[in-house]
């Protein structure tokens, strides 16, 4: 562990391990099979990378996405660590140059796509191969009851048992419940693994719901405050994420798009300007982001609210993945629960898969609604703390949102409910409120109706947002299917007495300031012309978390640069003395 700990800071900058690294590499380094369950930003490529620098022969990495394929290995390039990857990126001639630099022993780190180990190509290769370590990312894709099933994965197990000797075996994931983490011991086929759960906690992310708010109107104003950061906005369809995407650019928002009906050329080149931070904003569906390994994304919003915790908190997690403060947003709309369960039940033929898969977006509602700490909720899901602990940062604990008195409109709304015999869906109530013409309208009669343009002075989008604030309140209810209708629940019989206040919420939008942020800018500045120099993203220059110590410490030499978090000899050599100019100039 001696050489571990130096290797760790001579390549990768770091002089210490962060939570459960330590126990996790040397039960690998012991030879243990090991799962390691970490949370994301917990520093899981450090568990299998550091290891295959202190083997001989080679580590064979399975990651299921070209994306995390090239970040990882342009970063491990940037540390001076001979490493490649293999997948239908590459041409045939570049595929066999990596074949050719596997087979001559000149990588250390070969990461390979799970179907490229069924190639009769590969499995030749094999047998010349001094393969000590498979390491296995995202290893719940191997369970039908994680919430990102490939069958692809159950490929790995054969290959294991074919490679001889046999080598340890290493495998990682964010989220797996207990129920995951036994399929990915027995399904890989662990030998008396040692298991590691450090925690799914993430202190530096600030959970937050907003309930029933104007979500165009939210957007503006958070997108206003964070104009110089990178994040992502995370929608449940393709439609959703092409109109907001049109939306942003027309607030003049340099914002990407990355969704499955994209070609493979614009989903490349789309993301490849997000990891340059030539678009700050990301609009996605959860087609984008697992594996990507961009450091320094500050916030993710959901625009939609997941089908599941699972999801929720493996996307929330590519906030802040580099240490520094991350805001994760949830933008709750009671009509997404039933498009959510609709979509389920239209898609999942198992009886016993759609029954589980239903309970998972009940708790996912949960979340949403309930008024205790977030942060012990996800936590409590994960069985890692009880439920009833409070963080005192997360939104619910820490609200100070302006509150308005809208009992009136609520009324307004519950009685023009009832009087439309709560058979009908949320557009139609608002144009009757509206006083719409709507030949709908008329061919009910709403027209004559006593609730008919009492709310005329409100265009009809805003009866919408008073509607699903309602909806959020647990006021209002909607019925399940296509086409859901509006109904009183029984909160509203109060409301409508007068005996029930209703308030709408309008959250406070700040953005933390922190020492050095002008230092920071600049370091930043700097960063960003050299990646653009070196055609890399910024964050394998150095993560922000490193240019944040490195504003604060404000190095003047090499020994000292050394000394700054995420500063290793490689990096060092290439980049340190264009960081130690701009520093050497500063006043004092």
């Amino acid at each position: 562990m001696q050489q571990a700990a130096q290797t760790l800071k001579n390549i990768f900058g770091y002089n210490e391990f962060r939570p459960g690294q330590r126990e996790i590499v040397q039960d690998v380094l012991q030879g243990k099979d090991t799962l390691g369950i970490m949370p994301t930003g917990g520093g899981k490529s450090i568990c299998y990378q550091l290891p295959a620098l202190l083997f001989p022969g080679i580590a064979i990495v399975v990651s299921p996405l070209i994306s995390l394929m090239k970040d990882q290995v342009d970063a491990l390039r940037e540390y001076g660590v001979p490493a490649a990857y293999l997948n239908s990126s590459l041409s045939w001639k570049q595929t066999q140059l990596v074949l050719q630099q596997a087979s001559r022993g000149e990588l250390k780190l070969l990461y390979v796509a799970p179907e490229r180990l069924e190639s009769e190509q590969f499995a030749t290769l094999l047998p010349s191969l001094p393969i000590s370590l498979v390491a296995i990312d995202e290893a719940h894709c191997v369970s039908q009851w994680g919430h990102d099933f490939r069958t692809s994965y159950l490929a790995l197990e054969p290959f294991i048992s074919r490679i001889q000797p046999r080598p340890r075996v290493a495998a990682y994931t964010a989220t797996a419940t207990e129920e995951v983490r036994h399929d990915i011991v027995r399904l890989l086929g662990l030998r008396m693994p040692a298991v590691h759960i450090t925690g799914f906690d993430r202190p530096n992310l600030t959970y937050s719901v907003e309930r029933g708010v104007n979500r165009e109107d939210y957007i503006r104003r958070y997108l206003a405050q964070h104009a110089d950061q990178s994040g992502i906005i995370y929608t449940a369809t393709r439609k959703e994420a092409e109109r907001l995407h049109t939306m942003l650019n027309g607030w003049g928002v340099a914002a990407g798009k990355y969704h499955a009906g994209l070609s493979d050329g614009e989903r490349s080149r789309m993301q490849q300007a997000f990891l340059q931070d030539d678009v700050r904003v990301m609009i996605a569906t959860n087609a984008f982001g697992m594996g990507i390994d961009k450091s320094n994304v500050r916030y993710v919003i959901h625009w939609n609210m997941p089908k599941n915790m699972e999801a929720y908190y493996q996307e929330a997690g590519r906030a802040g993945r580099d240490g520094e403060p991350g805001e994760c947003v949830l933008l709750f709309q009671p009509q997404d629960i039933v498009t959510q369960k609709y979509l389920i039940e239209q898609s999942v033929e198992s009886p016993e898969r759609r029954a589980m898969e239903l309970r998972r977006l009940r708790r996912m509602a949960d979340y949403c609604q309930t008024r205790l700490c977030l942060r012990a909720y996800l936590l409590s899901y994960f069985s890692d703390a009880p439920g009833d602990a409070a963080c005192g940062r997360c939104g619910n604990c820490s609200d100070d949102s302006e509150l308005e008195d809208i009992t009136t409109e609520a009324q307004m709304i519950c009685s023009c409910v009832k009087r439309m015999n709560e058979r009908f869906g949320m557009t139609l109530v608002a144009q009757v409120l509206k006083g719409s013409s709507n030949q709908k309208v008329k061919d009910f009669k709403f027209d004559r109706l006593p609730t008919y343009g009492l709310l005329r002075h409100k265009t009809e989008k805003e009866i919408l947002d008073l509607l699903q604030v309602l909806l959020a309140d647990g006021i209002l209810g909607l019925s399940d299917g296509k086409f859901p209708v509006v109904r009183l629940l029984s909160s509203a019989v109060d409301v409508l007495k007068g005996e029930k206040t209703v308030y709408r919420r309008s959250p406070r939008i700040r953005r933390k300031s922190h020492e050095g942020d002008e230092l920071f800018a600049q370091l930043r500045a700097l960063r960003k012309r050299i990646a653009d120099r070196e055609r890399v993203p910024p964050y394998v220059v150095f993560a922000d978390s490193t240019l944040r110590e490195m504003a604060l410490a404000q190095p003047r030499s090499e020994l000292e640069m050394l000394n700054v978090k995420g500063v290793g000899r490689s990096k060092l050599e290439k980049y340190g003395e264009e960081f130690l100019q701009l520093l050497r100039e500063l006043p004092g």
